[in-house]
C-alpha cells in the first residue's frame, strides 16, 4: 500500500506542475489520471483523514478535470468525479439520505472571477440589480441537522452529498447545537439545516499539544480534527475534543402539510439566517455582509480578506450568495453545484513542497537553528522557500528528513511552519538529517544544556553571534538606530569597521565615507541615529544588551528596581527571583551576565562614550497615575507602543491578572486572561479603541 501511495503522489505533483504549465494534455488517457487521482486524494481527505496534499492543490486537479470534460461533453462518464459530489462513506455509522441533496461550491480566486459569475447570474435571473451576501467560508466538517415538531431528531455527515452517515448522537454533545429549537411559531413543522463543524484556533492547539504528550500523531489542521471528532465511537470523546458548529442554511422547511414554506415564509438567504440565529443557533449573523451589485460584493471579499485572521475560526474563503430565494431558483443547479452561490477561495496557506538542504544559523545565544531550504511555493499570498525547525528535537519528532515531500503551512499569514512530512511519498533518495556537532561559524565544539532542546555554540566571539547581538542591540524595539541594519552591520563587519557594541559609538565615519554608496547625508543621519539612541531610557538599553530570558517586559520590571546599571552586579539570585515574572532561568541568566567582566568593561565603556546607564525620573502626575495595566490578544498597534501609551501617562503595566490589576485591554483571540478578569469582576475590561479613547480624553 505504502509503495501504491508513492507512486500516486508522484503522479499527482507531476500532473500538478503540467497543469501549472498549461501543458496538461487533452485526451482521455489524461482523462482517466485525474479522474484516479481525485478519487485517490478523495478517500485519503474524507475517509482517512490523512490528506496528503493541500486544498488549492485539489482545486487544481478538479478544477482541469471540469475543463476537460466540458469542452469534451462526449467523455463524461456516470462514475466521474464531477457527476457527484464527493466520495468516501464510513461503515461505522447507518446510512441516511439527506432531504435535499447537500452540493459543492464552484471555486473563485480572483475578482475577474466573480465578475464573470455575476454576469451569468444576471443573464439567468434576467435582473441586472442583484443583492448578494457575503459571510465567511469556515473550514471544518460539513453537517445536516433535521428537525421535526421543533425537536432535533437527526443529524448527518455530509457523505457523498446525497447519502451521509447518521451521527445524531455525536452532534448532541456540542453544545451550540440546540436540542429543540421552536420552529413551530413560525408555522414550520420539520426543517433540514445545513452547517460546518469546527474547532477554535485556541483549542486546537491545545488538542495538539495533548496528543503529542500521548505520543500520537497531531492533526494537520483544525479541519481534520473536526472531521475524525464527528465519527469517533464515544460520544464522550466527542465531546472532549470541544467543537462547535455554525449552522447556515435552510435547504428545507415545511408546514404540517409538507407544503414547501422556504420561498414564501423565508423569502431570502439573510431571513434564513436571521431565523436560525433568533432560535439560537449558532450563525453567521454577525459576520455575513448584504450588498448590492458584484462590486460591493468584491470590496467584501476585501474586507474580509484583511482580517481572515482575527476569527478565532479556521476560515479558507468566503461563500457569496444570490440573496433572493425566488431568484436562487431561476438560477438552478448543476450537478455539481448551485448556480447562485460561489466560493471565493483565499490564497493557500497549506501546501506540499520538497526540502532540499538544511542550513544551520546561530544566533545572537549561540542557539544553533536548522532552516529548511524547499522549493519554492505559494502560500497566502508569498512565496516560501525557507523555514525554520527550530531544533534537533523537532526534527526527531517529526521524522524529517533530507529530500522528502513536506506539508507546509502559513497559517494567520505568519511565520511558516512545517506541518509533518508526507512518510507516503517517500523512495529511496530522503536521507536522515544529521545535525553538526561544531559551530559552523567558528567551528567551536557545540553544547546542549541539560532540559534544553538547542544546541548551543558557547565561543562569545563567534562572528556569527556578534553580527546577531549587534543586529539586536540597534534594533526598533531596543535602542532604536535608524539606517544601521542588518545588511549594514554585515559591510562594517566585513570591512573591519565595527566588531562590537561600543564600536557603534566608535565608529570611523571617514572610513565609511569611502564605501561605495555611502554619501555625506546617509553618515549625517546615521551619526544623528546613533547620538540619539545615547538617550535611551535603561530599560532600552537592559533589553538590547541581549540577556538571555530577558524581553522587554523583563527588562522594564529590572528597571524599576534600580537607579543604574551597575546596582545589578550586587543583587544575587533570590533578590531577582522576588521582582514578579522572573523566574529561576531568568535570573541565573541576569546573574551570570552582570558577573562577567567582559560586560561590565562593556557598560563601562558605553558609558563613557555617553550611553545612558542610569534610571531616569518618572512621569508621575500623568492621567492615569497610579493605575496599572494590563494588555492581553492581537492588538493592532504594537504591544509595546500600547504600554508605552499608558506608561507615558504613569500608568503601571503589571505581568498577570490579579486584585491588584485595574484595567485589562483586550485584543482580538483574548485567552484565559480575559476569563480570569470576568470572574475577579474587579478588573475593568476595555477594547483597543476604549484604551485609544481613555488615552486621549
Amino acid at each position: 500500500m505504502q509503495a501504491n501511495d508513492t507512486e500516486l503522489i508522484r503522479q499527482t505533483q507531476d500532473t500538478l506542475q503540467l497543469i501549472l504549465q498549461h501543458r496538461l494534455a487533452v485526451d482521455q488517457q489524461a482523462l482517466n489520471q485525474l479522474r484516479k487521482l481525485i478519487r485517490y486524494h478523495e478517500h485519503r481527505y474524507y475517509v482517512m483523514d490523512t490528506p496528503v496534499i493541500s486544498d488549492y492543490e485539489y482545486d487544481q486537479l478538479f478544477q482541469a478535470l471540469k475543463t476537460i470534460e466540458s469542452n469534451h461533453p462526449e467523455w463524461i462518464s456516470p462514475d466521474s468525479p464531477t457527476q457527484r459530489v464527493s466520495a468516501g462513506l464510513s461503515n461505522d455509522f447507518p446510512e441516511v439520505k439527506h432531504l435535499a441533496p447537500m452540493l459543492s461550491l464552484d471555486n473563485a480566486y480572483q475578482a475577474d472571477d466573480l465578475r464573470d459569475w455575476d454576469r451569468r447570474v444576471r443573464e439567468l435571473t434576467g435582473q441586472e440589480d442583484i443583492m448578494y451576501t457575503v459571510e465567511p467560508k469556515y473550514d471544518g466538517a460539513g453537517i445536516s441537522l433535521v428537525y421535526d415538531n421543533d425537536v432535533l431528531v437527526r443529524g448527518a455527515t455530509r457523505g457523498d452529498g446525497r447519502i451521509g452517515d447518521d451521527i445524531t448522537t455525536n452532534l448532541k454533545q456540542l453544545r451550540t447545537i440546540p436540542l429543540s429549537a421552536p420552529f413551530s411559531h413560525a408555522g414550520i413543522h420539520r426543517i433540514e439545516i445545513r452547517g460546518e463543524v469546527v474547532i477554535n484556533k485556541n483549542n486546537f492547539k491545545k488538542l495538539n499539544q495533548k496528543i503529542a504528550e500521548d505520543g500520537s500523531s497531531p492533526f494537520a489542521n483544525p479541519r481534520n480534527a473536526a472531521s475524525g471528532g464527528l465519527r469517533m465511537k464515544d460520544p464522550a470523546e466527542v465531546a472532549s475534543r470541544k467543537m462547535e458548529a455554525f449552522l447556515y442554511h435552510i435547504s428545507i422547511a415545511e408546514d404540517h402539510n409538507g407544503n414547501a414554506l422556504r420561498n414564501h415564509m423565508i423569502k431570502s438567504h439573510y431571513d434564513a439566517v436571521t431565523l436560525l440565529h433568533e432560535n439560537g443557533f449558532n450563525t453567521p449573523y454577525h459576520e455575513i455582509k448584504k450588498v448590492s451589485g458584484i462590486d460591493a460584493v468584491i470590496e467584501a471579499c476585501s474586507y474580509f480578506t484583511d482580517r481572515r485572521n482575527q476569527l478565532p475560526y479556521e476560515v479558507d474563503g468566503l461563500v457569496i450568495k444570490v440573496n433572493d430565494i425566488t431568484l436562487q431558483e431561476r438560477c438552478g443547479y448543476t450537478s455539481h453545484h448551485p448556480r447562485w452561490a460561489m466560493a471565493y477561495k483565499f490564497a493557500a496557506q497549506q501546501a506540499t513542497t520538497r526540502l532540499i538542504k538544511v542550513e544551520f544559523q546561530v544566533g545572537r545565544t549561540g542557539a544553533i537553528t536548522p532552516v529548511a531550504k524547499l522549493e519554492p511555493v505559494e502560500l497566502a499570498g508569498v512565496t516560501v522557500s525557507s523555514v525554520s525547525m527550530f531544533n534537533a528535537d523537532f526534527i526527531k519528532d517529526k521524522d524529517i528528513r533530507l529530500f522528502d515531500t513536506v506539508l507546509v503551512e502559513r497559517a494567520g499569514d505568519v511565520i511558516p511552519y512545517i506541518v509533518k512530512p508526507i512518510i507516503e511519498a517517500r523512495d529511496h533518495s530522503q536521507t536522515v538529517i544529521q545535525f553538526p556537532e561544531y559551530c559552523p561559524s567558528c567551528h567551536h565544539k557545540l553544547f546542549k544544556p541539560d532540559e534544553e532542546a538547542n544546541w548551543r555554540c558557547i565561543h562569545y566571539q563567534c562572528p556569527a553571534q556578534v553580527a546577531e547581538r549587534l543586529i539586536h542591540f540597534v534594533s526598533k524595539d531596543a535602542m532604536d538606530i535608524r539606517g544601521l541594519g542588518s545588511a549594514i552591520i554585515d559591510e562594517f563587519m566585513q570591512h573591519n569597521i565595527l566588531s562590537n557594541i561600543p564600536g557603534i559609538y566608535k565608529l570611523d565615519f571617514d572610513h565609511i565615507a569611502k564605501l561605495e554608496g555611502w554619501k555625506e547625508k546617509s553618515i549625517q543621519n546615521l551619526k544623528r541615529a546613533i547620538d540619539e539612541s545615547k538617550n535611551q531610557p535603561l530599560h532600552r538599553l537592559l533589553f538590547a544588551l541581549g540577556i538571555r530570558f530577558v524581553g522587554e517586559t523583563t527588562a522594564k520590571k529590572l528597571a524599576e528596581q534600580i537607579q543604574d546599571i551597575h546596582d545589578l552586579e550586587t543583587w544575587t539570585i533570590e533578590q531577582l527571583q522576588s521582582i514578579e515574572d522572573i523566574g529561576p532561568k531568568a535570573a541565573q541568566s541576569i546573574y551570570d551576565f552582570f558577573h562577567q567582566k567582559e560586560n561590565i568593561d562593556m557598560l563601562n565603556t558605553l558609558r563613557s562614550l555617553g550611553v545612558n546607564t542610569r534610571q531616569q525620573e518618572k512621569q508621575s502626575d500623568g492621567k492615569l497615575s497610579g493605575k496599572t495595566f494590563l494588555f492581553t490578544g492581537t492588538l493592532s498597534m504594537k504591544r509595546s507602543d500600547a504600554e508605552a501609551m499608558a506608561e507615558a501617562q504613569g500608568a503601571k503595566i503589571i505581568g498577570g491578572v490579579s486584585a491588584k490589576l485595574n484595567y485589562l485591554v483586550v485584543g482580538d483571540d483574548a485567552g484565559s486572561k480575559l476569563d480570569k478578569a470576568r470572574k475577579l469582576g474587579s478588573v475593568v475590561i476595555l477594547s483597543e479603541s476604549d484604551f485609544i479613547q481613555l488615552i486621549n480624553s
